[in-house]
């Protein structure tokens, strides 16, 4: 027999969250960014981290909201103007940018060193999180989210030839994938859009305002 005090909790639960499951009912909002729920699967990956040389896995990013990108260093013009655009993204998103990760995967260890990629991402800012893996870790995570990539090595510089999928995915608190971003490298990106879904998603993995404070308290 539940106590006075728990039916109390459970009937202000029900009542805070009737207003939330109400705002959907009339249709859902539209995302800026390709609406990838349920049709792509969860991140999953095991790789070295940059910062600190430790083996870190898709789990050591619960509960934040995770941008994942394929490049390399040596990219003269993709991966640094995608780079610059997210953190011109971040730089919008103020505090919330706290609870979002961008996870930079090096497709060309060979050159992209520990050392090299820390210094490469140090000038986008503090959310960038650089990860190098094994040829077999790397094949592995493009081939879950079909993203495409080569390198032909060369002695010759002008002959090293390296290319990579432009695309974003984006997964929530709980690791499932939710949007793909086509690319951030365009002439025109769509920036504020961009913002806007991402805050969008800190804001479903972590309620805020007075309803997120009331429902913790419970």
């Amino acid at each position: 027999m539940s106590s006075p005090v728990s039916d109390r909790r459970a009937l202000l639960r029900a009542t805070l969250a009737t207003p939330l499951l109400l705002t959907g009912c009339g249709g859902k909002r539209p995302w800026h960014g390709i609406d990838v729920t349920g049709t792509s699967p969860s991140l999953a990956f095991s790789m070295q981290r940059v910062s600190d040389g430790r083996e870190v896995t898709a789990a050591t990013y619960r509960g934040d909201i995770v941008m994942l990108y394929l490049g390399y260093t040596f990219c003269p013009d993709v991966c640094p103007t995608t780079l610059a655009n997210v953190a011109a993204v971040f730089k919008r998103l103020g505090k919330d940018a706290d609870r979002i990760r961008f996870l930079f995967v090096t497709v060309d260890p060979g050159r992209d060193t520990l050392p090299v990629l820390r210094t490469y991402l140090a000038n986008f800012g503090p959310h960038m999180v650089g990860l190098r893996g094994t040829p077999d870790q790397l094949v592995a995570l493009a081939r879950r989210f079909r993203l495409v990539y080569s390198v032909r090595p060369s002695p010759d510089p002008a002959k090293y030839e390296v290319t990579h999928s432009s695309a974003i995915y984006v997964f929530d608190a709980h690791g499932a994938a939710r949007l793909l971003i086509p690319s951030l490298a365009a002439a025109h990106p769509d920036l504020a859009g961009t913002a806007a879904d991402l805050r969008r998603l800190v804001g479903q993995g972590h309620p805020t305002g007075l309803v997120g404070q009331l429902l913790r308290t419970l």
